[in-house]
């Protein structure tokens, strides 16, 4: 294969015409075109190199990796270096293994962490436990290029053996170390670099990310479908006050200080978790813009989904040079930014109208194993007229919740919600057959009646319900017991459901109908007063212990400051 055609190197910073050769997926030859030449170019629109999403879980998506693949080139990525934590912790080493088969069979760059918090704390139900052993079982597989991010931050900083066994595994075979360590700070911080923990992809603010990227690690942007963190990070107001102070003797004269401003100081753009009604209308090509239209300097931001992971975790890609594979995509131009076509290993799989290969459909087994459940497993009881509760309080698009309270009347010796202060229900129900149960109280949802539940609740994915009524709850709850996994919603007026059948996290079916689905749920939700944009992502993290400050899991109400479960009834 052989043409010419403009292309931005990355490495220069610049753009040229030149003769390109591929041969067996590889650049054979880069051959810059002088401009002395007149020559008509094969390839109308410029050529970068093919994009890489450095962090993400691809069960977030509820696509399996091949479906993944499919959506993904049409947006220009062709490589991901995915965190297969949350079907791990589902199915363990056979759930990963089945994730790395199922990539092998498209034309795409699949590489993996191999998880390092499975189960991400002891203090959740989950249906698999990776230990050291696993651990560099996995390390040892050529497709895992990392060791997945380490959330235990405490357990870090306390020394605990089986975690530092994990990190040193890690360094034994060379592989980078992913982070997880938000609003971490000072002390601890430092104590938890001491492992040589590298990357961080929790940064929430400007300050938070600036530290951390001061004490040398990697900071990885986040533009995903619950957390968006990009305009905190790329707040340049922010930006110039620290180039400022930083240079409090004028050293660096002004004009040197305006150029470095729309260079970014943080090193990639990664998704981490994409829902598929998202991933349709874009992945990193989608940011990489927002990321321009933010002020960054568009050449840079295309060096954080390119080359930048490319260095970092070793991969074949990421720049048009000689030696390199040959992933690459087609643009219109740098502002409209538009794919055009995408490449893999020199072979075209997305022609600007449709995607060139398909994906093979997964025999998926029940990984629900719980009993069905009544209005009643979803009361709270209490002696009494009224009482004080702990509630976690939620944020659109946003991770980290705080931790409030409510006084709630009692009647019948059943705690009520309160529907005009919008304190809810939330309940999480294990699924892999001991059949715990917490409930407890929530505010930030909105709902006026009714349910929403989900069996993709990070990171022990057992179910998780928030709602008015509990009978609703039930019957959200019961519904995804009988889907084997998935999305539900329940009402007086109306009932919906995705299925989830493989581990519970993903579908078979391709992102465009997994999305219509999801869409059909979403505007249910709202009909039902939800106010979150992503209300089924954002409860997925109401169960994740590791992110601050007041989550749940199927064992108590934890509180993520103090690492310890507290009360749902204050007493």
């Amino acid at each position: 294969m052989e043409f010419t055609a403009y292309i931005l190197d990355v490495l220069t910073d610049s753009a040229y015409p030149a003769r390109i050769k591929i041969e067996d997926g590889i650049f054979k030859e880069i051959t810059p075109i002088s401009a002395d030449c007149e020559i008509k170019l094969d390839v109308e629109g410029l050529l970068l190199p093919g994009f890489i999403d450095s962090h993400i879980h691809i069960e977030s998506s509820m696509l399996t990796p091949a479906q993944f693949a499919k959506i993904a080139v049409m947006h220009g990525t062709t490589s991901v270096v995915c965190d297969p934590h949350e079907i791990a912790n589902v199915c363990g080493i056979e759930g990963i293994e089945f994730m790395i088969e199922n990539a092998s069979q498209v034309p795409f760059n699949f590489y993996f962490s191999a998880p390092s918090c499975v189960p991400a704390t002891s203090f959740e139900t989950s249906g698999a436990v990776l230990d050291s052993e696993d651990i560099e079982f996995l390390l040892k597989k050529d497709e895992v290029v990392a060791l997945g991010e380490m959330m235990n931050f405490p357990g870090v900083i306390d020394g605990d053996v089986e975690v530092i066994e994990k990190l040193e595994l890690a360094r034994k075979y060379k592989k980078p170390i992913d982070g997880h360590a938000p609003l971490l700070s000072g002390k601890e911080l430092d104590k938890y670099l001491e492992q040589y923990i590298i990357t961080d992809h929790e940064c929430s603010n400007f300050s938070e990310a600036i530290e951390k990227k001061q004490k040398g690690m990697k900071i990885m942007v986040r533009d995903g479908s619950s957390a968006k963190n990009m305009e905190a990070l790329f707040d340049f107001s922010q930006r110039i006050e620290y180039l400022r102070n930083q240079d409090s003797f004028g050293i660096i004269p002004s004009e040197v200080l305006e150029r470095r401003i729309h260079s970014p100081i943080f090193d990639f753009i990664v998704s981490d978790d994409k829902h598929p009604n998202d991933l349709i209308k874009g992945h990193l090509n989608k940011s990489v813009k927002k990321a321009a239209e933010l002020g960054v300097d568009i050449i840079k931001a295309i060096e954080m989904v390119t080359i930048n992971p490319a260095a970092h975790y070793g991969l074949e890609a990421g720049s048009i040079v000689t030696g390199a594979k040959a992933d690459f995509v087609v643009i219109d131009n740098l502002i409209d930014f538009n794919i055009l076509k995408t490449y893999v290993a020199g072979r075209c799989v997305f022609d600007g109208e449709k995607v060139l290969f398909d994906a093979p459909e997964v025999d998926a087994r029940n990984s629900i194993k719980t009993t069905k459940k009544t209005e009643e497993d979803f009361e709270v009881y209490f002696d009494g007229d009224e009482c004080e509760v702990n509630v976690i309080e939620c944020y659109n698009g946003e991770l980290l919740t705080s931790k409030s309270g409510a006084n709630l009347k009692v009647i019948n010796g059943v705690v009520k919600p309160d529907i005009y202060d919008d304190i809810l229900k939330i309940s999480v129900v294990e699924r892999y057959g001991k059949n715990n149960m917490t409930n407890a109280f929530i505010k930030g949802f909105g709902l006026k009646k009714g349910a929403i539940a989900s069996s993709v609740a990070h990171d022990s994915h057992n179910i998780i319900v928030v709602g008015y009524d509990s009978a609703m709850m039930a019957e959200a709850v019961n519904t995804i017991i009988e889907n084997k996994g998935g999305f539900a919603i329940a009402s007086e007026d109306f009932s919906e459901s995705l299925s989830l059948p493989i581990a519970g996290l993903m579908s078979n079916e391709d992102a465009f109908v997994v999305a219509n689905k999801l869409e059909v749920l979403h505007k249910m939700s709202q009909a039902l007063g939800c106010k979150l944009d992503s209300p089924f992502m954002t409860m997925a993290f109401m169960a994740l212990l590791v992110i601050p400050s007041l989550k749940i899991s199927d064992l108590g109400l934890f509180d993520g400051d103090s690492f310890e479960f507290i009360d749902v009834i204050k007493n």
